[in-house]
This record gives structure tokens, sequence and C-alpha cells, in this order.
């Protein structure tokens, strides 16, 4: 969750936006037009990073597919406000190979370049007879109760989401399930790790170690990074999360991402502390 900011209603929706239970409509040769769930906290004109990062790891996901290879890294860059509205999508190959390629998206907005990600693809292979984890499951949807993250939050993506926060939550640490009901694309298919991907930059914001707003502080993250060990299935995201502040304006926001099964990698954002 990358920003902070006054509270925003249902009702003020910017002109541009696309209409629909969906965060994108697509608008062919990868150009998209976002809708109010898509929505910033920061300011109301702006897309929020996490569907905006699920959008660039579908078009990742499609672009020159490779059998047997999958996406193992995903690295985001936030280069500056991502403009509410039309975008568009590019894609390349970097570095192709038979094993390991590296490939890359930018997220252009009236003219500018908002968001660059690069995503190594891996060759996979049978490894199940050494398969094994460290990081520890967490409480099921069932042991946790709903939480409304727009008593904390503001802006159209937020109001969107489901949420649940399991016991022991507190400021700088906590565990929520998080859900949405609306498809990334219109009338379009994501894989399930695309959706879930989609959701992970909300780890920002789900354990704020101070309240967001105008008298306090604003810690917005300017990157993503995901390492995924085990491609997640569903629609449910669990983030296991910490905050850190360092003492100089920096801090750094940490999760373990779970899928119903268990956990399948983690998440890093780093911070910039700035008085609001």
């Amino acid at each position: 969750m990358a920003q902070t900011g006054p509270d925003i209603g249902w009702d003020d929706v910017p002109p541009g936006l696309a209409v629909g239970d969906f965060y994108y409509e697509d608008l062919g040769g990868g150009r998209y037009r976002s809708t109010i769930h898509a929505q910033g906290a920061w300011n109301p004109h702006e897309q929020h990073m996490a569907p905006a990062s699920g959008l660039m790891a579908h078009a990742l996901a499609h672009h020159a597919p490779r059998p047997g290879l999958r996406i193992a890294r995903l690295s985001y860059e936030i280069l500056g406000l991502i403009h509410g509205g039309e975008c568009e999508v590019t894609t390349s190959t970097v570095r192709p190979g038979k094993t390991i390629e590296l490939v890359q998206a930018e997220l252009s907005a009236k003219g500018r370049v908002a968001i660059r990600a690069s995503a190594w693809r891996l060759v996979t292979s049978d490894s199940s007879g050494v398969a094994a984890l460290e990081d520890a499951p967490i409480p099921g949807l069932d042991a946790c109760e709903r939480w409304d993250g727009s008593s904390v939050w503001p802006g159209g993506y937020i109001r969107a989401l489901e949420m649940y926060r399991a016991p022991g939550h507190r400021p700088g640490r906590g565990t929520v399930w998080i859900r949405t009901p609306h498809r990334l694309i219109d009338r379009v298919e994501s894989p399930d790790w695309v959706r879930l991907v989609g959701l992970a930059d909300t780890a920002n914001g789900i354990a704020a170690r101070v309240p967001p707003g105008p008298d306090g502080w604003a810690f917005p993250n300017v990157d993503l990074q995901l390492h995924l060990y085990r491609e997640p299935r569903g629609d449910l995201l669990g983030v296991e999360n910490r905050v850190t502040f360092g003492s100089d304006g920096i801090g750094l926001t940490s999760s373990v991402l779970h899928d119903v099964t268990g956990p399948f990698g983690r998440s890093e954002q780093i911070l910039t502390l700035r008085r609001a």
C-alpha cells in the first residue's frame, strides 16, 4: 500500500475512469482504463500500486510464454504518481535463455513511465524429494475476524477489499487474509498467481506502525519485491507482516505470503518516512 492521504468517498469518482466490477477495462493493444476500484489512497486521481502491479504481472504472464518456465521473482520500481484513467503496458524480453530468462514490463500514463517491472523466469523440474519449508503456517480464515481496512485507509481500492485479521494483530506486526470480489480485467481471466500478486502491495498498510493521516507520518513504498518459491493457488492471500522504521527516514515492510495451502513466497517494500 504505497500511499496515505485524505478520505475519499465513493461518490468522488474522478472523470476518465471506467465503470464496472473490475479493476481495468481492456481497450486493446496493451491499453487499459482503470476503475474506482483501482483508486489509490493518497490522491483521488491516482491508481493504487496493488492492482497496477497485478495488471503488469498479467502482461508478463502473457509475454512470449515458455512451457516449463515460470516467474519466480518480480521486482517493481515505482517511478512516480500512477495516474488513474487510461494507461498502457508494454513488455519485452531483456535476457532470453533456455532455462533462465529476464522479462520486463512498463506501465505508462499521461506520457510518462510510472512503474517498471522486471521478472525472472526459471525452468521448473521435479524437486519434491528435497522440498522443505522454513516459513510457518498462519491461522486460517476461521480463526480470524472481519476487518474493515477503510477505517484506516481511504480510497476505492481499499474499500473494495474483503479482509480478515488474525489474533495478536498490533501496530508494526500482524497477519491478514485478503480477497477481492472483482476480476482484474473485464472479460479476461487471469491466473490465480496474477490475482494474488495484484493484492501483495497491500502489505504496507495492514499493520501500520503509526496511524496514517495529515497530522502524523506518511510512509509510501518506492518498490515492491516478490520472491515466489511456489506458484500460489486460489483467491485468498495471507500476509504475515512486519514493519520496521529506521532512525534516518527509511523503513521496511517485510511479509511472508500465503495461500490456503500454506506459504508460497515473500515480499519486501522499502519505505520513505515523511512528516505528513
